[in-house]
């Protein structure tokens, strides 16, 4: 359970500094342009490969 909610955590933080870093600027990426739904993308990416 706790490794879920870490990985959960990881993967959110780690969708965000996609976002920081890679993501587009101009805001016409859906995914990458806004740093909530990135986070969210990630989160969620880390809580399936968690489990």
């Amino acid at each position: 359970m706790t490794v879920r909610i870490i990985a959960t955590i990881i993967g959110g933080a780690l969708g965000f500094v996609y976002y920081k870093f890679i993501g587009c600027r101009s805001g016409a990426c859906p995914l990458t342009g806004n740093p909530y739904i990135g986070s969210i993308w990630g989160a969620l990416i880390g809580f399936i490969i968690s489990g």
